[in-house]
């Protein structure tokens, strides 16, 4: 009973906690390396190959050789598919990193929510039903959520906590010292950088939806992610090498670059799809999803003590009302799973006590 507790709840919980360090940390490195002068395209190119390599030995060792669907076309498709949505939340995230930082987008992946509730609702994976206070409770906790983006991405406000690392200018952070920070990097811009974040966890909603009916034609999670990934590189190639004409930019000269790179391939990317996609298997997307809030606090540690960042009261301000409406949809979810167990158990009920009245029916007559 203990260990299977221990499976059920402890092992998830402390996975997913791994997978927001891990997303958090893949961010941060994404934002140093670039600072560093190494183009968006070559991170986002290399990072899908690693990603792809690191998950194809796991793939062979752990196949569980389920049976593939009898319609394996339409399956393929679905994973080509998937593979897109991966590649369009990996461009639109390092873009919006760019642009601003990763505390931003930690605070506005809390939509992923709001957005995945909205479209369950679209594809008929969720009902709503006006008479329960549960549904009316997901209804605006979407809504709250998609208020709180809006304050973050359109009020930056004032500096709340100052990162005490630096005694000068930003660069000042400890991945950003000595970086070669010239006109080619992106001034700061907070508002395209979180409409980049809104789209970005947009796809990431897809993603979730997607892929959790991905996992029920095929419960194989390792080998899904693993031809998940090595499609994704297929199509991140020509994007990114007709992007970046550059051939000297492919060459990675600092040891400290490679090194990110390596770290957002193999945990940010790697590690963060396979642990999601055994948790959407084992848990669902709410429960994967709950553990959005926690990456507020490790972006902004993160931020503070590696590439200097401050954070403001408009992240703050927004983080929690995104929070509120996120936790929200949470309690409505629950009391809903809540009426279900009910709803089962006096169903038994009734069942149970049919056959004794038809007897005593019987008996009378």
């Amino acid at each position: 009973m203990e260990r299977s507790l221990f499976y059920k709840d402890v092992v998830p919980f402390a996975a997913m906690v791994a997978a927001e360090c891990a997303t958090v940390g893949s961010n941060t490195g994404f934002k140093a390396a670039t600072a560093r002068g190494i183009s968006y395209y070559v991170f986002t190119l290399y990072v899908c190959v690693v990603a792809a390599a690191a998950l194809i030995p796991f793939a062979v060792i752990f196949h569980k050789s389920p049976e593939l669907p009898p319609n394996r076309i339409s399956f393929f498709f679905k994973i080509v598919c998937l593979s897109a949505l991966g590649l369009s939340c990996q461009l639109l995230g390092n873009k919006g990193l760019e642009y601003s930082s990763p505390t931003l987008s930690s605070a506005i992946s809390n939509l992923i929510p709001a957005f995945t509730f909205i479209m369950a609702v679209f594809f008929r994976m969720e009902k709503i039903d006006l008479k329960r206070s549960s549904s009316i409770v997901k209804i605006v906790g979407s809504t709250v959520s998609i208020a709180g983006a809006l304050v973050v991405v359109l009020y930056k406000g004032p500096i709340m906590i100052s990162n005490p690392y630096s005694r000068g200018p930003k660069e000042l952070g400890l991945l950003y010292q000595n970086s070669p920070l010239g006109s080619s990097h992106p001034q700061p811009n907070w508002i395209m950088g979180g409409l980049c974040f809104v789209f970005q966890y947009l796809c990431n909603s897809f993603w979730y939806i997607l892929q959790t009916q991905i996992i029920k034609i095929y419960p194989d999670e390792v080998s899904v992610v693993a031809v998940y990934y090595v499609i994704q590189a297929v199509l991140t190639a020509p994007i990114c090498l007709i992007a970046e004409t550059d051939m000297s930019a492919w060459k990675l000269t600092n040891p400290l670059s490679f090194l990110l790179i390596f770290n957002s391939g193999l945990m940010g990317q790697s590690f963060v799809a396979a642990i999601h996609t055994w948790g959407l298997n084992l848990k669902g997307p709410v429960y994967v999803s709950s553990f959005r809030p926690l990456s507020i606090a490790i972006a902004a540690a993160m931020g503070a003590l590696l590439l200097g960042d401050d954070l403001h009261l408009g992240s703050i301000i927004g983080a929690i009302i995104i929070s509120i409406g996120f936790y929200g949809i949470l309690w409505g979810k629950a009391k809903e799973e809540e009426s279900k167990e009910l709803d089962g158990v006096c169903g038994l009920e009734s069942s149970s006590k049919a056959p004794l009245l038809q007897y005593y029916r019987v008996e009378d007559a």
